[in-house]
């Protein structure tokens, strides 16, 4: 038999795939990459679903440090929020799991890999540019896309071959993940409707305002509330702090890879109090010019991530880039959480430029004289004095 290895959901696409494969002579082993949305009672309902669709085998791949490793602290270093609202959520995910599924597919020496995607996203571009550039001697197999099949056509099939599941498409599709979780509605298809409050699967259980500190290390979370933990730990450990505040939600409004306008909801309160807290400690540890600099290439990066060019290259070198810009991002940041809202408070960092020693801004100079400034500005005005002369 051929085999063939499948990026496995559970959900009704990647279902159909195992069966449809498994009846036209494939031998199907179906993949599923957690990226800290699966529970361990998710793993194995996934797996004992796999097996009854056709599949050969099932297996979960543990993916979340190399999430973080490769991913999410490039995220955070380069204060990444598409169009200045999405943490990138989901498109960050996708790429580490299309990285993961095509080195298990070499592992297991399968010629053939297979998707559930459809022709009308951005996940048939994210999977096909990994699986075409690591593995281009696999052949990608698409059946959603190629056959251009509806949900019913889909159920339809399953249900003649046996397969009688209800398959009732819930309100709000929910995709959840150690960066954010999305969420997508009826409202999201529309451009002015708001999603509703049930919709997000954090509700609002504090009430009272509570103070947060989160603690840098060369651009890394190292400790919430002075307690240290690994990275990922404290992800989650914000996470669980903030997402009680309902904090962290908000509708993205972007453009698609393949050159169409999507709207999706987004919970991500980790993300959010993460990249807010780190620019801000930012502001008082870098230069004028490295935080200039850092603003387009953290742009850049997340614009490439989004569209599925994160082997290219030159993200390593902009990963290079901002690594280098985080030697002096250490320090304490302080919050307030709030329902539905946060503040940031201010920093306490060895790194601080706000040196009082060279002065205070607005009230005192302590590094120059008043000859100094009035020679200085003199000199800065030159060329619009030129300008102005010769254009008279």
């Amino acid at each position: 038999m051929k085999k063939l290895v499948l990026a496995y959901s559970g959900g009704l696409d990647t279902s159909y795939c195992v069966k449809h494969l498994s009846k036209s002579g494939f031998d199907v082993h179906a993949v599923s990459v957690n990226t800290g949305g699966f529970s361990e009672e998710d793993t194995q309902l996934l797996h004992e679903k796999a097996l009854q669709m056709g599949a050969s085998t099932y297996t979960s791949i543990e993916a979340i440090e190399n999430y973080y490793q490769q991913i999410v602290r490039y995220l955070i270093f380069g204060n990444v929020l598409r169009n200045n609202t999405y943490p990138l959520s989901v498109s960050a995910e996708r790429i580490i799991q299309g990285v993961e599924i095509i080195q298990y597919a070499k592992k297991i020496n399968a010629s053939y890999i297979a998707h559930g995607s459809t022709g009308a996203g951005n996940d048939q571009v994210r999977f096909d540019l990994i699986f075409q550039v690591l593995a281009p001697e696999i052949e990608i197999i698409t059946p959603i896309r190629d056959q251009q099949l509806s949900r019913e056509d889909e159920i339809a099939y399953l249900k003649n071959e046996g397969i009688d599941i209800s398959w009732e498409k819930a309100q709000y599709s929910i995709n959840q993940g150690l960066w954010g979780t999305s969420v997508g509605g009826s409202e999201t298809l529309t451009s002015n409707t708001p999603l509703p409050e049930s919709a997000y699967p954090s509700q609002l259980e504090a009430k009272k305002s509570e103070q947060l500190t989160l603690s840098f290390s060369k651009g890394e979370l190292t400790a919430v509330n002075g307690h240290k933990d690994t990275a990922i730990a404290n992800i989650k450990a914000v996470e669980e702090i903030a997402s009680r505040y309902a904090i962290g939600r908000d509708i993205h409004v972007g453009d698609t890879i393949i050159g169409i306008k999507g709207r999706v909801g987004f919970e991500a309160a980790a993300p959010l109090l993460i990249i807010k807290a780190h620019h801000l400690l930012e502001k008082h540890t870098l230069t004028k010019w490295q935080q200039y600099q850092k603003e387009q290439q953290g742009s850049f990066y997340g614009m490439l991530l989004h569209e599925g060019q994160y082997l290219d290259p030159v993200m390593r070198d902009l990963e290079a880039f901002m690594q280098s810009t985080q030697e002096t991002v250490n320090g304490d940041v302080l919050l307030t959480l709030h329902p539905y809202r946060f503040t940031l408070d201010g920093v306490n960092s060895p790194n601080d430029l706000m040196n009082a020693s060279f002065g205070s801004y607005g009230e005192m100079n302590k590094g120059w004289s008043a000859d100094d400034a009035k020679g200085f500005i003199k000199i800065l005005s030159n060329q619009n004095k030129i300008h102005q002369h010769v254009n008279n």
